[in-house]
């Protein structure tokens, strides 16, 4: 006689996971049955012309941002010396791996499953099959909305899985028991190509870890992964923006004269640029209709999913404004919302490269141009200001070196991805610019935030060629290269010590902040 464990029904389709005694497996729901879903079970509201607010349990811990020190990589054989071992890729047991796993399993018994068969890479060469196992509606709507959805649904019945990402908020871990630091985990096992997520509602964690994923696949195949927005001119020329959230990736790459490609990952083959995902996920505390009216536009469409932001209980219309449950509010939406995109997801090689920066010391340059050993320099850097809400705990502008501009998503030593970003800038003769989106006249809570008028001056005549032939300024502390005018901004901004009131002060924060820059250099 069989044992009675192997008696167990299997929910068919997820087998390969030892998934037992599903009450009910919603699969590839539409956008619109998702929504019913999530209205019916009290997961969110709908609000003034369509888009859905997610309403956090009142017994759930607050979860309204990433939670970057609860996420853990699984350390064996094929890991042990290809990832980055640290503070930031943190080594898991296997064995207590597969403890969590299948608790996990026993804890889906029972319950209603929401599962989503998307994509990850608009390149069909490099895109990876990605299955997201949710226990909430919007979640599945999430990944829905920010990955590749597949659009012929007689395709979906063969869709074969190369990772599979589990997210149930409403499990928690034991800390003293399964050896991490609090009751939330992310944890990525390369080997099964399975990530495990629990004890958070943040929709960014389904997202990020699929960005890990691919972090540690594409390097590998010759493929530089990358942190970054790209958009298209008109003539067909590519840029790319990088930056960590709050720098102004998405704003800044939503622009009315570019076609955008995606708003925050990319990938770079040879054969050109390709969009990770399908979708954007945008902070929206303070939107303005007038500087961003694309991104404002999508917070009033259906299908947005609207995480930790705060709506009239019987008008239903959203107040952008409010900041009480976080900074950190978002809008997840696909691509198609917004009008000017690149529906193919893919473009040329880049003409320019933009690394986007929220300087809280109110000292760098709003922009300027650097050399090729410059660009790298940068790249590994990662300098910017760690923005209020972003991470949990995180309440003011705090300076941060993030390397590659995302080095909680980023495996493999940060030296692999430089070097295949400089190889690729050298072989495509690409421009690189640094650009200041933080502070100016001061640091934070003195100065103010440069405007976001004038950055999109700067950056257009960029990427146009409209500061090719003016005259630069080598600054004294950078070392970087400053244009001495630019059409439509104010020659005084360009040069970031005039608009300090107290020279000596200026000196003194930029001399602190090229030593942090030289401290945190050494260990490259």
């Amino acid at each position: 006689m069989k044992p009675f464990h192997e008696l167990k029904k299997l929910e068919p389709g997820l087998e390969y996971l030892g998934i037992r005694n599903i009450k009910k497996a919603h699969w590839n729901l539409s956008s619109p049955k998702l929504y019913e879903q999530a209205t019916k079970r009290g997961e969110g509201v709908m609000s003034h012309l369509g888009p859905l607010i997610i309403v956090r349990p009142t017994e759930s811990p607050i979860s309204t941002g990433r939670a970057p020190n609860d996420k853990f990589i699984v350390r064996d054989e094929n890991t042990e010396n290809k990832i980055n071992w640290g503070d930031v890729n943190i080594a898991y047991d296997p064995e207590k791996f597969d403890y969590i796993f299948e608790r996990l399993k026993a804890y889906m018994q029972d319950r209603e499953l929401f599962i989503q068969d998307v994509y990850a890479g608009a390149d069909k060469k490099y895109c990876l099959a990605v299955r997201v196992i949710t226990e909430y509606a919007w979640q599945s709507l999430f990944a829905r909305n920010l990955l590749i959805r597949v659009r012929d649904r007689s395709q979906l019945p063969g869709f074969a899985p190369e990772f599979t990402v589990i997210a149930m908020p409403k499990f928690m871990a034991t800390p003293q028991l399964d050896d991490i630091h609090s009751e939330t985990f992310i944890l990525i096992n390369f080997s099964k190509k399975l990530v495990l997520i629990g004890g958070t509602y943040y929709g960014g964690e389904i997202k990020k870890s699929v960005f890990s994923a691919l972090n540690y696949i594409l390097p590998q195949k010759n493929v530089l992964s990358m942190h970054c927005s790209a958009n298209v001119g008109e003539k067909g020329d590519t840029a790319l923006l990088f930056g960590l959230s709050g720098t102004g990736k998405t704003t800044l790459s939503a622009d009315p004269k570019r076609a955008l490609i995606g708003d925050d990952e990319h990938g770079w083959s040879d054969d050109g640029i390709f969009n990770f995902e399908g979708g954007c996920y945008a902070k929206v505390i303070r939107l303005s209709k007038e500087a961003e009216p694309e991104i404002y536009e999508t917070t009033r469409k259906f299908g947005t999913i609207l995480e930790n932001v705060v709506c009239d209980e019987e008008t239903r219309y959203v107040d952008l404004e409010d900041d009480s449950i976080t900074e950190n509010t978002r809008a997840a939406y696909p691509l198609t919302h917004l009008n000017n995109i690149v529906k193919g997801g893919v473009g040329d090689h880049p003409k320019n490269l933009i690394f986007l920066t929220a300087d809280a010391f109110g000292v760098l340059p709003p922009i300027s141009k650097l050399t090729l050993d410059q660009a790298a320099y940068h790249f590994l850097l990662g300098y910017t200001a760690k923005v209020a809400g972003t991470e949990e705990g995180v309440t003011e502008p705090k300076a941060t070196f993030s390397t590659c501009f995302g080095a909680p998503f980023m495996p493999l030593h940060p030296s692999e991805y430089a070097k295949l970003l400089a190889k690729k800038i050298e072989r495509h003769n690409a421009r690189c610019w640094l650009v200041n989106t933080g502070w100016t006249g001061g640091p934070y809570g003195v100065g103010e935030r440069i405007s976001i008028k004038y950055t999109r001056a700067l950056i257009n005549a960029a990427l146009e060629g409209r500061l090719d032939d003016v005259a630069y300024s080598q600054d004294p502390f950078f070392c970087v290269s400053v244009p001495v005018s630019c059409p439509g901004v104010p020659s005084e901004i360009l040069m970031t010590r005039n608009t300090w009131k107290d020279k000596n002060a200026y000196d003194a924060k930029a001399r602190h902040l090229a030593d942090l820059f030289t401290k945190n250099f050494k260990q490259y």
